[in-house]
This record gives structure tokens, C-alpha cells and sequence, in this order.
């Protein structure tokens, strides 16, 4: 694990996103304009959604695929469910903060993702190419057992404004989910023809996002530390653990490889800080971005980063 932890640490993507949160904690003049970043986030899900796409039509439909989807909506539906438990005994957040957070972390973290896989191609460790169809099934149901949270407890009026069909057509949902369409109907023969562009800028352009995530997440970090409060940031520490000891499990069960376990396990305990966000801009407005968006993007993105991603595949390692 110890190895592990130090070729994640050492990677440019991780030392890239160290840059950018010791550039935000020091108040340096650095930031990334808008369109840009778009730009950059567009790039990684089509690439991870067509590569994924790709590699579910070389492998074929199989029962571990069908298995595979199926633990993924069940994780994402059911995560909140724990999540939601363990903030109202333990942190005290009103049940629509609750309710918010949980959402977070049911669904998942597509940068997360694409960290754990590379890290992963670093290490000589194959994994399943249609994972990344596991993720696009994790993004939404946690968002639903969410705002089905909140009907059972004092806010009674059903999940305050939700737009079931801003929710679903979320732009990083369709994104991830059409370019996974083409690669299945285009194949490795598509893969071929835009790898220029798909595959050899790839990594660059990681580190480049990783900078700017850096940035926004020591930028939120410095403004809200004192909003979340202790309580609230340990449970975006030993949640991602929580998960992972789930999922784990069950994709050993299920018969996924080394490499499939492990983002199983990350997917699982990852924290979404892009869908979920804009769902909840909708859907709960009265709940705060600067406890949501702060714990998911400033607490558990990093810790994934740096220990969690290591130790999850140490964790598949020792399952398979």
C-alpha cells in the first residue's frame, strides 16, 4: 500500500492539483477563465465515455456487465441512505443539509474516476472498459434517494423544486452517456481514427484540470473551514471509507477484476462535485454550497487523491 500511496503521490496529475491548492491557500493571483475549464471538464468526459464505450464493444454484453451496472445503481441509491444516518447523529445538520450531502455521496466524482484509472494504466493493472457505463449509472439515483430522504423527515413539502428532467439531462450525465454510445457503435476502428485527440493529450490535459481543481478547492477551503465545523469535516474524511468497504465486497462478488474492484470501490466512495451540485441548485436551493460543494470538492476529492485511491486498490488487490 505503502508503494502504492507514493506513485500516486508522485504523479504529475496529483503534484498538479498540489500546486493549485498551495497556489489558493497562499493567495496567489491564479485562476483559470471560465470557458476554459468547461473546456477542460467537456474533454475528459467525452474521452473517459468514448474509451469506456469502446471498451464494452471489444468485450461484449456479458453477466458481470449486466452485474456491474446493476451494484451501481444499487450503491448509489443506497449510499445516501448511510450517509444521511450517519450526518443527522453525528453533526447535527438540519435534514435538508443532510439530505444535500448525502447526495454528494451517492453519486460520484468522474475526475476521481479518471485518476484511479490512470493511476491504474501506471501500475500495469487492466480493468474493465465499461466501468465508466457503471459510473454514468451512479450519477442520478442518489439524487433521488436524496430528496426521498427529505420527505420523511420535518420538511415535508417533497424535496422542495426539483425539475426531474434538469436532473436527468444534467449536462455531464448526457455528455458521459453519449460519448459512450459512440464508442460502442464506432468500436476500436473509431478509437483509431481520433486518438490524436481522445487518447495522447490525455494525460496533459489532466494535470492541467487537476491545477484548476486545485485551485477551486483551496479557494472554497479558505473561505468555508469555519462553516463546515470538525464534526462535518471528518465525516467527508471516514465517509469515502465507509463506502469503500461496501463496495468492495460486492464487486469481488460479482466477479470483477483487480482493476474493476478498484473503481468500483472508487466510484462508491467518491463525492460528486459537479452534477450533484447543479441538481441541487435546483432541487434543494435553501441548502448551502458553502457545506456541499466545500466538503465534496475541498475535503474528500483531495483525501481520494492522495490515500483513498491508493488504498482502494491495495483493497481490490486483497479481495481478487
Amino acid at each position: 500500500m505503502l508503494d502504492l500511496a507514493a506513485a500516486n503521490l508522485l504523479s504529475p496529475m496529483i503534484l498538479f492539483f498540489v500546486l493549485g491548492l498551495v497556489a489558493a491557500l497562499l493567495r496567489v493571483d491564479l485562476t483559470f477563465p471560465e470557458a476554459i475549464a468547461k473546456g477542460l471538464a467537456i474533454f475528459l468526459i467525452v474521452s473517459i465515455g468514448f474509451k469506456g464505450g469502446v471498451g464494452v464493444a471489444a468485450h461484449g454484453l456479458d453477466v458481470t456487465l449486466v452485474s456491474a451496472l446493476l451494484a451501481g445503481a444499487v450503491l448509489s441509491a443506497g449510499l445516501p441512505v448511510i450517509a444521511f444516518f450517519l450526518l443527522r447523529r453525528t453533526t447535527g445538520l438540519p435534514p435538508i443539509e443532510a439530505a444535500a450531502v448525502a447526495a454528494h455521496y451517492g453519486s460520484i466524482s468522474i475526475v476521481t474516476f479518471v485518476a484511479a484509472s490512470q493511476a491504474l494504466s501506471n501500475l500495469g493493472i487492466a480493468f474493465e472498459g465499461y466501468m465508466v457505463a457503471v459510473a454514468a449509472v451512479m450519477e442520478a439515483p442518489a439524487i433521488i434517494t436524496a430528496l426521498l430522504l427529505l420527505r420523511g423527515t420535518e420538511r415535508g413539502d417533497g424535496g422542495g423544486n426539483a425539475d426531474w428532467r434538469e436532473i436527468a439531462l444534467n449536462s455531464s450525465i448526457v455528455l458521459l452517456v453519449g460519448a459512450f454510445v459512440i464508442g460502442v457503435v464506432t468500436g476500436e476502428a473509431g478509437l483509431a481514427m481520433v486518438a490524436p485527440l481522445m487518447v495522447d493529450p490525455f494525460q496533459g490535459v489532466l494535470c492541467i484540470f487537476l491545477l484548476d481543481m486545485g485551485l477551486v478547492a483551496g479557494r472554497g477551503l479558505a473561505e468555508n473551514i469555519k462553516v463546515l465545523g470538525p464534526r462535518v469535516i471528518a465525516f467527508g474524511l471516514y465517509m469515502p471509507l465507509v463506502s469503500a468497504a461496501i463496495a468492495a465486497p460486492i464487486g469481488a462478488l460479482i466477479g470483477l477484476s483487480t482493476g474493476g474492484i478498484a473503481l468500483l470501490t472508487t466510484l462508491s466512495a467518491s463525492a460528486s462535485y459537479i452534477a450533484v451540485p447543479a441538481a441541487m441548485r435546483l432541487a434543494l436551493p435553501e441548502a448551502r454550497p458553502s457545506i456541499y460543494l466545500t466538503l465534496s470538492l475541498g475535503v474528500t476529492f483531495p483525501f481520494n487523491l492522495a490515500i483513498g485511491v491508493p488504498l482502494y486498490i491495495a483493497l481490490a488487490e486483497a479481495l481478487s
